[in-house]
């Protein structure tokens, strides 16, 4: 899968293709139908299918105090979008002067100008441009003048409720762990490098592997029972604290996972960790003595519920 950043990288080759536009955040199981549809059409127009996308996210462009938590970092979602026919990703980077791109010019500079797409999948509550004066009534009219069809994802519906980064978002902070995995179709995973911490947790016969969130606000806070890949023998199993470790006046978001049965020296590996089961809400301890009872507390906790699958 071929990563193009930014308009100014397109070539001429790029040209010609089936695309769809959006944040694609937790490429969950309606993204996943989306995909798809779009591999589908590739296939039989024998074009390259192409995801457009934006960095950061509008969003967190307007409203960076008011933005969700992402269920997915730039390089997650483009790991999860490498399992599906995707051939290419447009990664646009969302700042003043695409804010301000007219909704027409959009279209006529990206679209059509800059990959002459054939066939163009989008929701039918899409809106882009400058002041989101673009519509799915627009790209079809537009679409109509420039011979591409653009037609409306079908909403994609998990007992009677529509699949979204926002509903998978709600389960997660609920701590509904299953409900997450359902409509993902895989459980939440977070990646990243495990790197150096401070070592406390092999002072109370705990060691963990840290690895640094670089997120504003995350999905998920708590321990969890966890899975890691990526390492030697995986999954393998352990219990994971998310937060910002108050115990220990930590300050910055950190995700520490301390692995069953587990010597290896691991510093520096790229990791996926799925979050399985959440056990608890994460608190503060008056001591270390106390912290460490309730890690063993949760260690067990999240070893009978691996035992019980």
């Amino acid at each position: 899968m071929e990563l193009i950043r930014g308009l100014h990288n397109l070539r001429p080759h790029h040209r010609g293709c089936v695309a769809t536009i959006g944040n694609f955040d937790g490429v969950h199981l309606g993204h996943q139908a989306v995909l798809g549809q779009l591999a589908e059409h590739g296939e039989k127009m024998g074009l390259p299918t192409l995801v457009i996308t934006f960095e950061p996210q509008p969003q967190e462009y307007f409203v960076p105090a008011q933005a969700k938590p992402r269920l997915t970092r730039f390089r997650e979602k483009y790991q999860a979008l490498k399992r599906f026919s995707i051939d290419r990703i447009l990664c646009l980077r969302f700042d003043q002067r695409l804010a301000g791109l007219g909704a027409e010019d959009f279209i006529e500079q990206i679209l059509v100008q800059g990959l002459d797409v054939r066939y163009l999948v989008v929701g039918d509550d899409f809106c882009f441009g400058k002041d989101r004066t673009g519509n799915f009534d627009l790209l079809k009219q537009k679409g109509q003048q420039h011979d591409f069809p653009v037609v409306n994802m079908h909403t994609f519906s998990i007992d009677g409720a529509r699949v979204s980064s926002t509903q998978v978002r709600n389960a997660l902070e609920s701590g509904d762990l299953g409900l997450a995995e359902k409509l993902l179709g895989r459980p939440y995973r977070m990646c990243g490098r495990v790197a150096h911490g401070d070592k406390r947790g092999r002072t109370i016969g705990f060691p963990t592997a840290n690895i640094h969130l670089h997120r504003k606000t995350s999905p998920v806070q708590g321990v969890f029972a966890v899975e890691m890949f990526g390492i030697d023998g995986e999954p393998v199993a352990g219990v994971a604290n998310v937060g910002n470790r108050p115990t220990v006046d930590g300050t910055r978001s950190l995700l520490e996972v301390h692995l069953f049965d587990f010597e290896q020296q691991i510093y520096g590996r790229y990791v996926h960790v799925n979050f399985m089961y959440k056990i608890r809400d994460e608190m503060k301890f008056e001591s270390f003595d106390q912290l460490k009872l309730q890690i063993e507390q949760d260690s067990q906790q999240a070893k009978n519920w691996f035992k019980s699958r």
